[in-house]
Order: C-alpha cells, then sequence, then structure tokens
C-alpha cells in the first residue's frame, strides 16, 4: 500500500462554519441542561457532541492535509480535544445505558 492510498481527493473545508455553529449550539444547550437538571437534553447534547467531533476530526484532518492549516501545534490540540470529547460523550452514553447515570 502507497503513501497516496491514505490521501483523500476531497476537501472538507466547507464544514467549517456547520461545526462552528453546531458546538455552539451544542455548548449552550449542554449550559442549559447542566442548569435546569435535564438528563435527556444532557444525553441529546452528548449524542450531538459525538456526531460533531467526529465531524471536526475529519474537518481538521483535511485542513492538514490539503494546506489549509498551517500552524501544527494549534491543529494537534484540536485534534486532541476533538478526540477527548468524543470519548467522553461516548462514555456518557454507554454510562446512561448501562444504567449508571
Amino acid at each position: 500500500m502507497s503513501a497516496y492510498a491514505l490521501l483523500s481527493r476531497r476537501d472538507f473545508s466547507f464544514l467549517g462554519g456547520f461545526l462552528f455553529t453546531g458546538i455552539l449550539v451544542g455548548f449552550l444547550a449542554g449550559l442549559g441542561a447542566f442548569f435546569f437538571q435535564m438528563p435527556g437534553l444532557a444525553l441529546a447534547v452528548s449524542a450531538m457532541f459525538v456526531l460533531l467531533m467526529a465531524g471536526l476530526i475529519l474537518f481538521q484532518t483535511s485542513q492538514i492535509i490539503h494546506g489549509g492549516e498551517t500552524n501544527y501545534i494549534l491543529a494537534t490540540v484540536t485534534l486532541y480535544v476533538a478526540l477527548f470529547n468524543l470519548f467522553t460523550s461516548l462514555l456518557h452514553l454507554l454510562g446512561f445505558m448501562a444504567g449508571d447515570e
């Protein structure tokens, strides 16, 4: 397998605005779920963040590959935070399914 087999020819830069808006709405909904003690909304926010963080990983990786991101430290931190948020959101969802809520 050559090194070029892992490259995608698609540029996912169009996801930037959608991801920014989605993360902002998710953050505000998470604050609402916390202050109003709504576990259903907290689960919805976790599910939303799973999808948003998967999209953010796709977007940031595309930016790195296609040259849209030149600050590699910021790109690395963004990928790390996206993976961390993805992991914690999945833990929240799986903990609820196991009855540990």
